[in-house]
């Protein structure tokens, strides 16, 4: 096995970091030369070059730039492991950032972090959502601890990602309580007559809830199609048309909404994935959200 000297990827950092040999040389205290020697023996080991002039200037190449955002993350939980043993909190991790992709139910991202951050596991959480190839790139280079979606990692994306279930449920249709009443006679036929707002073509929903349709003979009465499965509900319960969200949220959505449940088909299936460069989830708030959403937000499998 090749062992990475960690002194000379600290004299690479701070050169990356601060620019020039020159100004490294006076943040480490070491003579210019004996540097720019670590440098050369530690791309010696790697077996590429990290860094190219361009006239008077370094500038990092590819290898270079990924070495460095490596290094950033050693040194960055370095700091934070120092920091975390000397307050004595040994027993919670410093940070966790996790990707959610954005086509994720707003209430069911917040059930699914939540029993992460009662869990006290890490000191400090980041969340950041976006598309999933965006997230799971991010995820690659350790930007990220784990990514939650609605959907496994796709095949033809190049990262080496494990996908854990987090469970699964139905769909459940909503409506104003004024057509409630009405509507829930003739579910799911009423689907063909009365407006509908439905997630975007392209998502994982809209497949099911098309697939679905397909097989029951529906033609749904579409007016309005959304990216933000928030926004869709806010026009859904002021009467712009039928919507529909996870079967495991129905209450919530109910009560936040105002709004009134007209029917479930459990056939709709809507899956909820951890995404880790890890073949098993480690950090304690990962599986503190495993966990819950096994065993609670998902585990009737409505």
């Amino acid at each position: 096995m090749a062992w990475l000297n960690y002194h000379h990827l600290l004299y690479f950092w701070t050169v990356a970091r601060l620019g020039s040999i020159a100004q490294a040389s006076k943040e480490l205290h070491l003579a210019q030369p004996t540097i720019s020697t670590q440098l050369k023996t530690l791309e010696g080991s790697l077996g590429h070059k990290l860094f190219a002039r361009q006239g008077r200037r370094l500038v990092l190449t590819e290898t270079g730039q990924t070495a460095f955002r490596y290094a950033d993350d050693i040194f960055r939980l370095g700091r934070e492991l120092t920091e975390t043993v000397t307050r004595g909190t040994g027993t919670a991790q410093a940070s966790l950032a996790i990707g959610v992709a954005d086509v994720i139910p707003k209430t069911v991202a917040e059930r699914l972090l939540r029993p992460a951050i009662e869990s006290k596991a890490a000191q400090r959480i980041s969340c950041h959502e976006g598309p999933v190839p965006a997230l799971l790139a991010k995820l690659a280079l350790h930007e990220l601890d784990v990514v939650l979606s609605d959907a496994p990692a796709p095949a033809d994306v190049r990262v080496r990602a494990f996908n854990h279930l987090l469970g699964e449920c139905g769909t459940t249709f909503f409506s104003t309580p004024k057509d409630a009443a009405a509507l829930k006679k003739s579910f799911p036929k009423c689907l063909a007559h009365t407006p509908f707002v439905a997630p975007m073509p392209g998502t994982a929903l809209r497949a099911q809830l098309d697939g679905y349709f397909d097989r029951a003979g529906i033609t749904p009465n579409v007016v309005a199609e959304f990216d933000d499965s928030a926004l869709m509900k806010v026009f859904g319960a002021r009467g712009l048309g039928v919507f529909s969200t996870p079967s495991a949220i129905a209450q919530d959505v109910a009560r936040q909404y105002d709004c009134v449940a007209i029917g479930t088909v459990p056939d709709v299936r809507q899956v909820f994935y951890a995404i880790s460069v890890e073949r098993r989830l480690r950090h304690p708030a990962v599986v503190a959200i495993a966990d819950a959403a096994r065993s609670t937000l998902f585990g009737e499998g409505v």
